[in-house]
């Protein structure tokens, strides 16, 4: 009876192996890759130069309420502000101002928009031109343009995900392939991705085990994982214990 007890127990933590081990693999070689890289490297904050610091030019800024105003009577409906701040654009100071809409349901989706910070005039988005500058002005070095393109929208795994849109994605010839997202409506550059992060993402992806979105760490089969993984762990203690001479003769004592 005990030996069959311990066959079944042997063919249950193998097969608990098989299923397992592949992604404790990748578990192990996600968590080296984490642990033993440089996070200022793989946000691209060695590439990036600080945003400028504004001087305390009060005196010449106006109210924000001026800027409301002008949002209304461009036929825009503001009913919450989200976020209102002063931002520089190339060479120019802008209210950037992000809120929501009247009767805009769930408060989704935001709205952005720019206002010359001397005279609350609203400014169109960043064309093509302005956003490669803003790009080149935050990007160490002298970079040279290969290519800006437009986006509108982006896939749940893009490395873009989650951030304002539209934006263009300004590409630099530079040996780390980094892509400097500016976004159109903000003004401001949101992020830098290079190789270094796209290997981390995709690693991430494979260590919380979400193919689709790649952030989300509380889905089922990451939870039906961690389960089987504690299973095969108590399955290997147990059937050490059943299977050691020196614990069994103890245990006859």
């Amino acid at each position: 009876m005990r030996h069959t007890k311990q066959y079944y127990l042997r063919r249950l933590h193998r097969y608990l192996g098989v299923t397992i081990g592949i992604q404790f693999l990748l578990w192990t070689a996600g968590g080296l890759y984490f642990s033993w890289s440089d996070m200022d490297e793989i946000h691209g904050d060695f590439q990036r130069r600080p945003a400028p610091l504004l001087a305390p030019d009060t005196a010449i800024w106006v109210s924000p309420s001026v800027v409301i105003a002008n949002l209304r009577a461009a036929g825009e409906q503001p009913d919450s502000i989200l976020s209102l701040r002063l931002v520089p654009v190339l060479d120019a100071v802008c209210w950037q101002v992000i809120f929501f809409e009247k009767d805009t349901r769930h408060r989704h989706p935001r709205k952005a928009h720019l206002a010359d910070a001397k005279t609350g005039a609203l400014r169109p988005s960043l064309s093509k031109e302005e956003a490669v500058e803003v790009a080149a002005r935050q990007f160490n070095g002298v970079p040279t343009l290969q290519s800006a393109d437009y986006l509108e929208s982006v896939p749940l795994d893009h490395e873009y995900r989650g951030n304002a849109l539209p934006a263009w994605a300004v590409t630099f010839k530079h040996s780390s392939k980094t892509v400097v997202y500016v976004a159109a409506e903000l003004g401001t550059v949101e992020k830098f991705r290079n190789e270094k992060w796209r290997v981390f993402d995709w690693l991430w992806m494979l260590h919380v085990m979400d193919y689709e979105s790649r952030d989300h760490i509380g889905n089922w089969l990451l939870r039906g994982f961690s389960i089987l993984g504690l299973l095969t762990i108590c399955s290997g203690f147990t059937l050490f214990v059943v299977t050691s001479p020196v614990i069994q003769k103890w245990a006859k004592r």
